[in-house]
C-alpha cells in the first residue's frame, strides 16, 4: 500500500532533500508540497504530513494535520517539553492519528546524545558547546536541549551539574541546568561537543555533521514509523535499538552509592533553520 506524504516546507534546503528521497523510495507518493504561500489545506488527503518549517510556524501546521487526521513526522526545532505534553493531552485517547518529532535525523548524533547520556552519570562538570550555519534561526538547538535533558535526567539523584558563575551572560544558556553556547557561523553545517571535566581530565563527545546526506537513513526510519503512529514519539533513539540497554541509561539513583560501581560524587547544589532539522 502507498503511503500519500505531504511535505510542509518543501522549498528550504531540507524540504528539497526530503522530497527527492521519499520519491525515490518505493512505497511513498508525495502528493502535496507545501511552502510559505501555501494553505495548510494543501495537505488535505495525505497520509502523513513531514513539518520541514521553523518554530514560529511548526506548532499550526501539526494542530492541522492531527485536526484532520493526518498523521505527522516533524523535523522542525523548537518543541519543548511543555509544548510536547500538551500535544500527547490533544492525542489521549485517539488510535487514528499520532505524531513523531525527531530532534535530529542524524544517526551519529543520536549515538553521541546517548554517549553523553552515560557518560553524564560520572561527572559533575557538563557543559554543551553547538555551532550551526548563520542561517539557523533558533538557539539552543534541539539537539542540545535535548542532550541537556537527557544527562539530567540520567543524574537523577545526584543533582545538577556544577556550572559556576552562570549569572553572567558570557556563561551560556542552562537548559535542565548544563550551561549551552550556541554559536553560528558561516561555514558550519552542524557540529555539537559535550566537554565533561573530571579530577585531573576532560572527556569531549563531538558530532560533526558534513553533508545533508547524514539525515537520509533516519528521515526514512522515522517516516515508516510515521505511517501508523498513535500518541506521541520523540527522538529517533525511540525508533532503533542503540545497542544500550535500559540498565546502562537509567537514572543514576539506583547506583549512586553502591560500593561497587563508582559515582559522580555528592551533588554540588543547585532552513536555513530546515538545514538541521530539528537540531
Amino acid at each position: 500500500m502507498t503511503t500519500r506524504v505531504a511535505i510542509v516546507g518543501a522549498t528550504g534546503k531540507m524540504g528539497r532533500l526530503v522530497g527527492g528521497l521519499v520519491e525515490s523510495t518505493p512505497g511513498y507518493d508525495v502528493v502535496a508540497r507545501l511552502d510559505s504561500t501555501s494553505a495548510l489545506s494543501e495537505m488535505l488527503g495525505a497520509d502523513v504530513a513531514i513539518d520541514l518549517t521553523v518554530p514560529a510556524v511548526s506548532q499550526g501546521v501539526v494542530d492541522f494535520a492531527i485536526d484532520n487526521g493526518i498523521r505527522v513526522l516533524v523535523g522542525t526545532s523548537g518543541w519543548s517539553q511543555p509544548r510536547i505534553d500538551a500535544l500527547g493531552h490533544k492525542l489521549k485517547g485517539r488510535t487514528d492519528v499520532g505524531a513523531v518529532i525527531i530532534p535530529n535525523f542524524s544517526l551519529g548524533s543520536v549515538l553521541g546524545t546517548a554517549f553523553a547520556a552515560l557518560a553524564a552519570r560520572f561527572f559533575d562538570s557538563i557543559e554543551i558547546v553547538e555551532a550551526h550555519q548563520a542561517g539557523k534561526v533558533d538557539s539552543p538547538s534541539g539537539t542540545a536541549v535535548r542532550t541537556a535533558e537527557l544527562m539530567a535526567a540520567a543524574r537523577a539523584g545526584l543533582g545538577p551539574v556544577s556550572a559556576p558563575h552562570v549569572d553572567q551572560r558570557a556563561r551560556g544558556q542552562q537548559v535542565a541546568t548544563v550551561p549551552v553556547h550556541s554559536l553560528r557561523l558561516a561555514g558550519v553545517l552542524a557540529r555539537q561537543d559535550v566537554i565533561f571535566g573530571g579530577s585531573g581530565e576532560t572527556l569531549t563527545i563531538t558530532h560533526n555533521t558534513l553533508s545533508a546526506e547524514a539525515y537520509e537513513r533516519g528521515i526514512l526510519v522515522a517516516l515508516a514509523a510515521a505511517r501508523d503512529c498513535v500518541g506521541v514519539t520523540v527522538g529517533l533513539d525511540q525508533l532503533i535499538d542503540l545497542g544500550l540497554t535500559d540498565a546502562v541509561l537509567e537514572p543514576a539513583a539506583a547506583s549512586a552509592g553502591s560500593p561497587d560501581e563508582p559515582t559522580a560524587g555528592p551533588p554540588p547544589g543547585p532552513e536555513d533553520a530546515e538545514m538541521e532539522p530539528g537540531e
